[in-house]
């Protein structure tokens, strides 16, 4: 592969360009890491008055044209993508609401059966939310509650610790780079694949982490990167994608189930054996190193990605931690 033309391509990629607006929408909010529920994070963590673990609460909003193209896909990612969130914070999902805009009923049928086959699948409830059907287009907007006892957060990485990419190969592509290994997969599958994530959190296994977003491997690291004030290696020899993806490909895609994580060096093997004994790929791609850039190694060459510090990513600022 051809290292520069590859990261030019994906710093132009519009999944990874497109999460610059977070950078400018958290400045009009006036939204930095210090503010109450730690903005930059896969959900606000809302520490509980009684000191006994945390309440987590995220969202997500639809592409208009991603909504438009497959209307039930979107509405089974509706939940997937939140869920993820919740998993990614070392939680496990109480409840989701919806907001839906549609010209009329038939119309938004595909996407509210997309939402009540995800809400099956991975037993989690829908608990109501808003519906327009008088309006122009149809989108959907969706948010989750959850719980945690043990957090994993994009804050807490540090020089040393070792990159874990976790992600299910099992699947195919369906809508753009959205890599999906949930269609065919039991329920009892699903969520006994996310309960890792809290299990891991509770035996204090992972450091930090992130759900793999639209931005893909690069962007989330990218992320998780400028979360923790640190630098981010990937050795794209060490990734392997499923059969017959390119790597520049799976660097941008978003899986179904996939998260970065990052543990120290002792711990990196007993995390993917973790992983393996449920069938999911789970390999080192890198290192965290000092700095504010991330880079791909690949056959000897090393290029920067990205400098957060010279180009903002989140443009969240940097939070102090003094949380377990």
């Amino acid at each position: 592969m051809n290292l520069s033309e590859t990261i030019t391509n994906l710093r132009n990629h519009p999944s990874i360009a497109s999460k610059l607006s977070i950078n400018k929408t958290a400045s009009m909010l006036s939204l930095t890491q210090e503010s109450e529920g730690m903005p930059g994070d896969d959900a606000a963590i809302l520490p509980r008055g009684n000191g006994d673990g945390y309440d987590l609460l995220a969202g997500e909003g639809f592409i208009t044209a991603f909504v438009k193209d497959d209307p039930w896909f979107a509405g089974w990612c509706g939940l997937m993508v939140n869920i993820s969130d919740i998993a990614a914070m070392g939680g496990k999902p109480v409840g989701v609401i919806d907001q839906i805009w549609a010209p009329d009923a038939e119309t938004a049928a595909p996407l509210m059966q997309g939402m009540k086959d995800a809400s099956d699948a991975y037993s989690v409830p829908i608990l109501g939310g808003h519906s327009n059907l008088s309006a122009s287009d149809l989108n959907l907007a969706v948010s989750v509650f959850g719980r945690a006892n043990a957090l994993i957060t994009s804050f807490d990485a540090k020089a040393g610790d070792i990159l874990i990419a976790a992600i299910d190969h099992r699947g195919n592509y369906r809508n753009f780079d959205n890599f999906f290994a949930a269609d065919d997969a039991p329920h009892h599958r699903l969520k006994g694949d996310l309960e890792l994530l809290p299990k891991l959190a509770e035996q204090r296994l992972v450091i930090a982490g992130k759900d793999i977003s639209q931005g893909g491997i690069a962007g989330t690291a990218l992320m998780l990167a400028e979360c923790s004030d640190v630098g981010i290696r990937i050795d794209l020899d060490a990734l392997t994608p499923p059969q017959d993806i390119s790597k520049e490909r799976w660097l941008r895609s978003f899986p179904s189930f996939g998260f970065l994580l990052t543990v120290s060096e002792e711990n990196a093997e007993a995390v993917c054996d973790l992983f393996h004994t449920r069938d999911i790929t789970a390999q080192v791609i890198g290192d965290i190193i000092d700095g504010s850039s991330v880079s791909f190694h690949t056959q000897g060459q090393t290029e920067e990605f990205w400098n957060y510090k010279n180009q903002p990513y989140l443009g969240l600022g940097r939070k102090e931690l003094c949380h377990a």
